[in-house]
């Protein structure tokens, strides 16, 4: 998620004025990286945790491998209507397959492997069943038509910049869609966890003139109807989704990896500017973190307030000034912390947002005249503040979500394990921590172990030291 706007200009103000471009590009560092285990199958499925800190959302029980979506907006009576086909392997026995969707939604029909299924409502939950239990191991399709009214749900932080997660209405029947920590059940049934990553395809159908876009690639464009296909799996909350008057421009990455910028025409002159320098923002972290992990890069803005890296189309709101680029590096960089190594539950936050922060430094530093030790002040400053309030960066208060102690204080300790290993070792756990653990999930412990095993040493107490004082480590 985007430390924007207010967390941002915390950042970029702790960051020296560039000048004349900012200094000369230092070249990338040179990296001792260890040969890749083979990567994990991108098949869709996983294995489903029950979330600690939000239990009320997703499914352990169920493990959704594919989610293929035949969405409709109407514009003039802000109705969305939905078809959600969903692929299920059954992880625990059970009749009853649950899934998140808004009571906003009338259910219509569903079906399971195409025999007629009851539906049981209870509030944000849909259950659906045939009566017969399915076995622990067992793939079903789930099929459910649907249609209402999109709202969001309430966000639960504090943050100045939302409000509400999940799907908008604009007052001109635009409709979007940013969902951290979970809120893709606002727009159709999922199991709205991070744990459950799965692949996702999807057609949608808009007003005449204008344009939609979501995760993966297009596919097929014809008039009103857009077709989508993400081939690598997606956590429910990295799911992109806009429909709006916009338009695209296309651009090319490093290795020829395909851009797209889809403006709206009021945003246009001051955003895409911006955005042009995505090549060269991408080109610069491929240099210190390896091959881009997808097959599309992308951003959508659209009229929010915040930003989100969704996975191949960032979500942004419009950015005005010299917060731009930095926060472009930062969900640049989320694409391989955090979207294809995505914390299992969201305690670990800290894994994507400490990562993407402490890199989001580096370029502004590097390329944009930026003041480290200021920055570094900025930050204990900061941090300290947050703890206070939202409690240590690995173990926060549910209510506070994305404060600045899962920003701030897992970028310190990022900082002093730099101070401990020496940059070329640093910048190698960097570099193969995404690259080694593609398209899976990962936690605290399994971060530590690989990191103690990567190193050879021993740095338990200090990811301890970090992510549990009450109070910023000296």
């Amino acid at each position: 998620m985007a430390v924007k706007p207010t967390l941002a200009l915390v950042l970029v103000a702790s960051l020296a004025a560039c000048s004349g471009g900012g200094p000369a590009p230092q070249p990338a560092p040179s990296l001792p990286t260890r040969p890749a285990p083979p990567p994990a199958p991108a098949d869709g499925t996983s294995e489903p945790v029950a979330d600690p800190v939000y239990p009320a959302f997703g499914n352990p029980a169920i493990d959704v491998i594919r989610y293929s979506l035949a969405l409709d907006w109407s514009a003039s009576t802000r109705t969305l209507a939905g078809t959600a086909t969903l692929t299920v392997r059954v992880v625990t026995t059970t009749a009853d397959i649950g899934l998140d969707l808004a009571s906003a939604y009338t259910v219509e029909n569903a079906t399971i492997d195409g025999a007629p299924a009851t539906v049981r409502r209870a509030t944000d939950d849909v259950v659906v069943s045939t009566g017969a239990p399915h076995a622990a191991g067992s793939r079903i399709t789930v099929t459910i038509r649907y249609r209402g009214t999109p709202a969001p749900a309430k966000f639960p932080g504090s943050r100045p910049d939302l409000a509400t997660t999940g799907a908008n209405v604009t007052a001109d029947g635009e409709l979007y869609a940013m969902h951290e920590p979970y809120g893709a059940y606002t727009w159709f049934p999922c199991s709205d966890q991070p744990s459950d990553k799965a692949l996702y395809d999807a057609t949608i159908t808009v007003p005449d003139g204008w344009a939609a876009v979501t995760t993966g690639r297009l596919e097929n464009s014809q008039r009103r109807v857009l077709e989508y296909r993400a081939t690598e799996p997606v956590a429910t909350y990295l799911i992109a989704f806009a429909v709006q008057r916009m338009r695209s421009v296309d651009d090319t990455g490093p290795r020829g990896l395909p851009i797209t910028y889809w403006v709206r025409p009021a945003d246009e002159d001051a955003m895409l500017p911006s955005l042009r320098r995505s090549p060269e923002i991408l080109s610069w972290l491929e240099q210190r973190l390896g091959p881009y992990p997808f097959s599309t890069a992308g951003i959508v803005i659209v009229p929010g307030t915040s930003g989100l890296e969704t996975q191949t189309m960032i979500t942004l709101g419009p950015l005005r000034g010299p917060q731009a680029v930095p926060v472009l590096v930062h969900e640049y960089a989320h694409h391989w912390f955090g979207n294809t190594v995505t914390p299992r539950t969201w305690r670990d936050v800290w894994l994507s947002e400490g990562f993407a922060t402490y890199l989001q430094m580096l370029y502004t530093v590097e390329r944009l005249g930026g003041n480290l030790d200021q920055t570094l002040a900025t930050w204990r400053q900061q941090d300290a503040a947050s703890r206070q309030v939202a409690g240590p960066p690995g173990s926060y208060r549910p209510d506070q979500f994305a404060a600045r102690n899962v920003y701030f204080g897992p970028a310190l300790m990022l900082h002093e394990l730099r101070g401990m290993l020496g940059d070329p070792l640093f910048f190698a756990v960097l570099h193969d921590w995404p690259q080694h653990h593609r398209n899976t999930v990962q936690d605290r412990a399994s971060f530590t172990a690989w990191l103690n095993a990567y190193t050879g040493r021993d740095l338990t107490g200090l990811i301890a030291k970090w992510l549990d004082s009450p109070t910023t480590p000296a």
